[in-house]
Formats: C-alpha cells, structure tokens, sequence
C-alpha cells in the first residue's frame, strides 16, 4: 500500500479511537509507539445554536510541531481555548499524556506553555515584576528564575526594559515578555497562538528558530498562523480547518508534495487556499486588478 493509502488508513483509525472508543494499534505503530504529548478526540463546541469546532480530532507527540491553519472563523482560536483548559468542550476530550486534562488542569497547565493571541497583561506591573509573577505561581525556584529571565529577557532585547512598567510596552514587546513567560519553566507541551504577531524582524527570527530547537529537543508544539511562509518554514505536521472541521490533515510532506502528497503536487499556499477558503486567489486577485484599472464611462 502507498505513502498516502497509509495515511488514509491512519486517520479512519483515529476517527474510530475518537468516536467510539475503539483503539487499533496501527496508529502508534506508524508513529514508532510513542504517546502523545496531547490529543484531541472529536473535540465540539457549541454557543447555543452555533456549532463553532465539530469533531475535530488531532495528536502531537515529542518533537512534533502541528501548524493550526484556517480562515478567520474556521475555529481556530476556539480550538485552542478548549486546548488549554479556558474553555469546556460541548463534546469530545483533550489528552494530556492519555489522561483528560480534566482530572488535574493544575497539573496540566503546569506543564503547559501558552502564547495567546492578544495577550491580557498587567499594565502597572513592570516587565519583570510580570515575570516575577508567572514564576511565582508555578513555584519556580527564585534563583532559577533569575538565571532564567535574565537571559531570556537579554536574548529578546528587553533586558534594558525589564523595570519599566508594561503599559509603556509597545504591542513587540508585550509579545515577547508574554513568550519568555511561556517558557519559563521548560513545558513538555507549547502551545503558540499566532506568537510572531507584532515582532520585528530580528525577534520573528531568533523565536522561529527556538521554536525548531524546542521541537529538536522533544518538546510537543502546537502553533496557530495566518501566514503560511512560517507555517512551511515550522512545522512538521498540518492540519487544514474550514468552518470548524478538519478538510485535511497530515504531515508537510503529505501535505505539500508531489503526486502522492494532499497537495497533488500544487505549492503549499494554492491547495491550502482551495481546502480552506475554496477560492482561487489568483482569479480573485485579476478580478480586483481588471475592477482597480477599470475606467469610468
């Protein structure tokens, strides 16, 4: 059987293991045994009438880096607040090593590294004080919090910064204050809700290149972005939604390569524009053209 029938065969098993409990072995067979670091079996959520994620399911294991890519409403940042524990799941369950996270969120999170999309901060509290704050709570030794925050906040440019009050932060620095807190305490599991958002280049750069070190280091990421040049650039396995369902799935190569790829042998950027949006950008683009050069009558 070809790359792609195995991968077919993989994912109606997770389906099986997802809806009814049946697990077949196939699965972590492929993966070379090792159990996720999280999973998402037939994760659903609903707000009254509106049914915003349906049946999304997904794992990460050590070392793998997930892209998270969809259209605006494709359910995105829902999946991510049900992810870390922000928001309840009207069905399905998040696995945190193979038990729900549920059963001890403290534990969870402790493990957990999160970077919001809009991080909330404390204005009064200065850069460090934030940090001082963050280690607190996850019991972090004081001595090996400043070993760790001063070179955190040197590599990110903020060292100079760390005594002024936050609310005096530009959107790039409360950014990457809100990266080194995430990181603080070595999480198994980093999960980065569009983290390069309002970075300048040389920060875009150096945390691009961590993340890869983390995920090379065995560490399980997820990572959420509109811009599918850090998506390509990232990540070691994708998953496609459109209007909260997953249209397809797999790793880069099946994703983006070849005859025997999801692609079907389309750069990245078309198909994932066809699954998602299910629009030919550059027929939408000639349109915009033809109606921008167009004369008046």
């Amino acid at each position: 059987m070809g790359e792609s029938g195995n991968f077919i065969l993989a994912h109606f098993a997770r389906e099986l293991s997802a809806r009814f409990g049946v697990h077949l072995s196939m699965d972590q067979e492929q993966e070379g045994g090792a159990v996720p670091v999280l999973e998402a079996r037939a994760l659903t959520k609903r707000y009254g009438g509106f049914r915003a994620v349906r049946d999304v399911s997904f794992s990460i294991r050590p070392g793998e880096l997930l892209g998270v890519v969809g259209p605006n409403g494709a359910g995105k940042s829902t999946i991510v607040r049900m992810l870390t524990g922000l928001a309840e799941p009207t069905a399905g369950t998040v696995l945190f090593r193979g038990e729900p996270i549920g059963r001890d969120l403290g534990a969870y999170k402790h493990n957990l590294g999160y970077v919001p999309e809009t991080p909330d901060l404390y204005g009064f509290l200065t850069g460090w004080e934030y940090l001082e704050m963050v280690a607190t709570l996850r019991g972090l030794e004081r001595h090996r919090f400043r070993r760790k925050a001063e070179a955190m906040l040197d590599g990110l440019t903020l060292f100079p910064h760390r005594h002024n009050p936050i609310a005096g932060y530009s959107k790039g620095m409360r950014q990457r204050i809100v990266v080194i807190a995430a990181l603080l305490d070595d999480p198994a599991l980093l999960i980065l809700d569009e983290p390069f958002s309002g970075l300048d280049v040389t920060s875009a750069l150096v945390l691009r290149r961590l993340i890869g070190m983390l995920a090379a280091a065995g560490k399980a990421v997820l990572f959420s972005s509109p811009v599918l040049e850090q998506v390509d650039q990232l990540c070691s396995h994708l998953l496609l939604l459109r209007r909260g369902e997953v249209v397809a799935a797999g790793t880069m190569e099946q994703m983006g390569a070849g005859p025997e790829g999801l692609a079907g042998g389309l750069n990245l950027e078309t198909r994932v524009m066809q699954l998602t949006e299910q629009a030919d950008a550059g027929e939408i683009a000639k349109d915009l053209l033809a109606a921008t050069m167009a004369t008046s009558r």
